[in-house]
This record gives C-alpha cells, structure tokens and sequence, in this order.
C-alpha cells in the first residue's frame, strides 16, 4: 500500500483536512510539500467514496518578525505588526504584504492541481468565529501554562496568559504580552524587551479580545482551529512533531480545554535543495513560484509525493539528477498505462501525481529535448514529430511545451558550462586524450554507419556492436562519442542523438581521429592464457570462431591474432590476442587443446 492508503486505511465518516501557511516572505519550494501531501491524502480520500474537504489557511495574523530577503528598506519599521495590517512592497497590487506573498503561492496551486478552500485568518478572527474557543483558553490559562511546563518543558510566569493584542497604540501584535483576563477583557502591555526582533511602544491597556482584536499564540491556534472547523486529519513538519514539540503541546492543551482528541498526524520531513534547508529570510534556496516555472506540474507533484513523508526530498539542480527525475516519471508512465503487472501503489503514484487524469501518450525524453533546444539548427518539434511518427496530440504538444520550457529554464538557471550540449564544429582539442582504443572504436563505428538505418534504436545497436568489435567497454565507446561530438564526457541516448545528425557529419568526424595501430593492440589485447580461459569458460556459446593473424612477432613485439566470436545471442565479439612465440604453432596447440575449430 502506499502511503496515503495506510495512512487513512482506518478512517470513517466525514473528514476534514486543514492546512495553513504564513506569508512573511515568498514561499520557497519546500512549502509546497505540506499542501501537496495533504492533497494527496484529500484526492485518496476522495476516490474511497468517504467526504471530505480540505482547507487551507493564509495566517496573516502572525506578526512581521523577519524581513523577506532583500527588502529591509520597507519592511523593518512593521517589524511586530499583523502581516495583513503591513503595506505591500512598492509596485505590488497587492492589498498588504500578506496578500502580496500568498497571492504567489496561491497562484502555484491552480497549477499544481491543488484545489482546498482558502481562508484567511483575518477573517476567521474578525467575524468572531474564534470567539468561543479564545474564551475557553483564557479561562483555562493556568491549564496551558502546566501544560507547557510539562510537555515541552517551558516556564511561563503566573501571570502569563495566551493571547496577543493588537497595541492600541503602535498596531504591533508581536510585542504585547497579556497578563490578565476577567471574562470580557484582557490586560496588556506592549513591552519593549519581550522579543529581540521588535520593540514595542510600551503602552498598556485594558480590550477585548474578541472580533480580530488579537490572536492566539499559534500553538493555542492550532486548538482553536482544531476545535472551531474541526480538523480531522492535519500534518505538520517533523521539527513540530518530535516528542515535547509544538504538536504535543497543542494536542495536550485540546484535550485538557476541549476534550476533544487531536487530527491524525502525517508528519514530514524537510524538501532539500543540494542537501540544504532553505529560508525565506536568507534568500537560500528555490521559491515555488520559480519551481512551478522549472518542472511540469505533475513532475513536481511526483517529486513530492512519490517519497514517504517522514523521509526529506532532496533536490539538485545537477544534469543528472534533473534526467533522473525526469526519468524515473517517465517509467512510472511506461508501468501505468502499458504494464500489466504495475502494483497498486506505483498506479496510486502516477495517479496522484496527475493534475488531472490524462490518457496515454507519447513522451519525449527529457535529456533528448535538453540536448535538441541547444541545437539552433533544428526545430525540436518538428523533428521529436518525426521521431514519434505521426503527428502529435493535443496533450502530447502541451506536455512536449513543458518539457522545453523546463529545459529552457535549466539551461538559463542552472547548467554549468560543462553540463551545456553544443554540438562541435569542429573536433574538439580535449579529443587528444581519447585513448587508442577509443579511437579505434570510432573508426570501427564509421565502419558500420553506410550499412545502418539512421534512426535511433538501430544507432544505439551500432554503437554496441562497435564497442563489441573493437573490443573495448561500453561507457569508454560512448564517452569518445560524446567527447569528439559534443566535447564532454556524456550525453543524451547516443543513438536518439546521433539519429538527428548528418550522416556524413557523423563518419567524418569519428574518421577524423587517428590512432597509433601498435598501441591500440598492445592496450586492447590479452595474453594467450587469458583467452585460453575466455574460451573454456564460452566455448559451449560459440557458434563460430576465426581467426586471422594481423601482425608476426618480432625480436621486440609480440605477434597479435584476432579473434571474431559469433555467439548463440547472435552478438559477435572480437578478441585479441598478443602472442610472443610463434603464432600458428600456438594456434594449431589452442585447437588440439580447447577442441574447438577456429576457421581462418
């Protein structure tokens, strides 16, 4: 089962699902994972038959205690103030600075397929919604402080009471401490050393608490929302959920003031990027907004989802990991739609990371388009078209529009010169160090290329028979292609690549390179022992060996014999073999002793 199903296996009856964000800042990537796990639990919910609703929260109560990355010069005088009560920066439409950064993030869940009811919490406090539960609270203050004490282990003085007013005077809610309530109004002083990041004016007073003129310290907010909605089901970030954390306060303060039980929790864990938490304040990493810009909807929501909860996403902006991820979606579309043996929770998987359900379509490789769009001579479209066959669907071209502009923006954002795909107008100087090997593997290529159909699974299969005729590995034939056409040390699928090029482009320039024939012996060949154990090992494979006899030793070489192996698997395979003595009378001595014929 995946997760979102074990996690609601037990549940019954109506649910409700609260989240909520505060808006100090533009959101960086790392919040949207607490809205897209709750979506998920919501769209599982959902297709269980079981109601549900999900609400999400913009707490623009909170007070301004940091200031958004680069913008000290507007924001430090509100520096205490109700985020709703702050001007936007200058330029924005926006009605306050809550407004200007929720907007945003809103605005990446139309995107994200994530559809709950909003609410701010203005609204909440000042139609009087929270009156009932900001009442009980107060009247139970000496509850909260015990609880505070021994859950978590903080200590607040006797005349301590959780609430915050708004300053009569000065509008500042993060500065003012309450110390009295007498079932009607609270006492307060707007203290000028109660926190580090604001002063307060100093003024103390006697109000109401009731209709927005204050709020809940987040921890009671949680009760009040908890009590007032109610919430059934609300996670929160593992560094609130550790034993005696904010979770376990606000849970054992609604169960003393309400005696109502807690939501279920999913905790989660933090979304890295390069290994690193971000902030909002610091300017350290990625804001959603420029994420929902990078990656196709339903690759971020993969992204998030895909892993369990209580384990971090990290996320790097190398080539590879960008392919990976790219990748391991495109597979997980591959089991859905044409495996019939996919699981239930890789279907429950791609399902949730789907804005909405699609039908099946063809899907470009997101390193081929990667590499196509750095190609000014070629139209991507036209020619990923042409690959496909046929002419696209509509949702085909909407999705292959995504994975350009996702390439666009990596390419723009984040490649690093060496990670750019610029095919080489001429043969690059870093081709010197191209072994002799690997030169004579290209050479080998160019060989077979007149025969070969110019597209690109039949390329893929000419560049592993090369390597095989050689002989020489794999990852070393596809690195000197990679190195003689695009100067690096990787690439896109080098057969899908290859089918876009010249033809004569290509032969030419794997024929450019020249190679020193005594050297590529001596490092592609093997003693004779060597092979006498090769062959004892396959000779029940074989379905044909010759051999051919290329060079007579000398007082200073060896004499060299190749081998071509035709095997059961239909694959050819060379061998080379450096002998130091005589050659046909050791070649008369393997046939005696192996008993296999060797023709030639």
């Amino acid at each position: 089962m995946f997760w979102c199903d074990q996690l609601v296996e037990k549940t019954t009856g109506p649910q409700t699902i609260n989240d909520s964000k505060t808006p100090s800042g533009r959101a960086h990537v790392g919040a949207l994972r607490g809205p897209l796990i709750h979506d998920a639990i919501f769209r599982t919910l959902k297709s269980k038959g079981i109601p549900v609703r999900y609400r999400f929260g913009c707490d623009d109560y909170d007070p301004v205690d940091e200031i958004p990355y680069g913008q000290a010069e507007h924001f430090e005088k509100y520096l205490g103030a109700p985020l709703c009560n702050v001007p936007p920066p200058p330029g924005s439409s926006a009605t306050d600075m809550a407004d200007h950064f929720i907007s945003e993030f809103w605005g990446v869940f139309k995107e994200l397929g994530i559809e709950p009811e909003f609410y701010r919490m203005r609204d909440i406090y000042r139609s009087g919604q929270f009156n009932e539960a900001i009442d009980a609270i107060l009247r139970q203050a000496s509850v909260v402080r015990r609880i505070y004490k021994e859950v978590s282990g903080a200590e607040r003085p006797e005349s301590w009471h959780p609430f915050q007013v708004i300053c009569e005077k000065c509008g500042r809610i993060g500065t003012t401490e309450v110390s009295g309530y007498d079932g009607s109004e609270v006492v307060y002083e707007c203290r000028t050393d109660l926190v580090k990041w604001a002063r307060g004016c100093g003024h103390k007073g006697k109000v109401s608490p009731f209709d927005g003129r204050g709020k809940l310290p987040w921890k009671l907010e949680w009760c009040a929302k908890w009590r007032t909605f109610p919430v059934t089901i609300e996670g929160a970030g593992q560094d609130h959920s550790t034993k005696g954390g904010s979770r376990d306060v606000a849970m054992a303060c609604l169960r003393a003031i309400f005696q109502q039980e807690p939501p279920l929790n999913c905790p989660y864990d933090f979304f890295l990027v390069g290994g690193a938490k971000m902030s909002s304040s610091k300017g350290v990493g990625v804001s959603s907004r420029g994420m929902a810009d990078f990656l196709p909807p339903e690759v971020l929501r993969f992204l998030m989802i895909r892993t369990t909860p209580k384990h971090h996403v990290n996320f790097d902006s190398s080539e590879a990991h960008i392919i990976k991820v790219f990748n391991e979606y495109d597979r997980f579309h591959q089991r859905y739609f044409h495996d019939p043996k996919v699981t239930a929770e890789d279907r429950r998987i791609y399902e949730l990371s789907a804005v909405s359900p699609v039908a099946d379509h063809w899907v470009a490789e997101f390193q081929l388009v990667t590499a196509l769009i750095q190609m000014p001579h070629l139209d991507a479209v036209k020619e990923l078209e042409h690959r496909k066959g046929s002419p696209f669907t509509e949702l085909e071209r909407r999705q292959l529009e995504l994975r350009i502009r996702a390439a666009k923006y990596w390419i723009e954002n984040y490649a690093t010169e060496e990670e750019k795909t610029r095919l080489q107008a001429t043969l690059p100087a870093r081709a010197e160090t191209l072994t002799a090997s690997q030169r004579a593997f290209l050479h080998q290529f160019a060989a077979l290329l007149p025969e070969v159909k110019w597209e690109g699974d039949a390329l893929q299969v000419a560049v592993f028979n090369a390597a095989r005729l050689t002989p020489i590995g794999q990852p070393e034939a596809f690195k000197a292609l990679y190195r003689v056409l695009l100067d690096r040390d990787n690439g896109p699928k080098a057969g899908n690549f290859l089918s876009f090029l010249d033809r004569e482009f290509v032969f030419g320039r794997c024929r450019e390179v020249t190679f020193d024939l005594r050297q590529f012996w001596t490092e592609s060949g093997v003693t004779p022992d060597v092979f006498s154990l090769w062959l004892g090992k396959e000779k029940l494979n074989l379905v044909n060996l010759s051999a051919k006899v290329v060079a007579e030793p000398t007082a200073s070489e060896p004499g060299v014999v190749e081998f071509l192996a035709a095997m059961a698997d239909r694959k050819t395979y060379a061998k080379r073999v450096l002998v130091p003595g005589e050659v046909r009378p050791w070649l008369a001595q393997l046939t005696e002793q192996s008993g296999v014929p060797i023709a030639g």
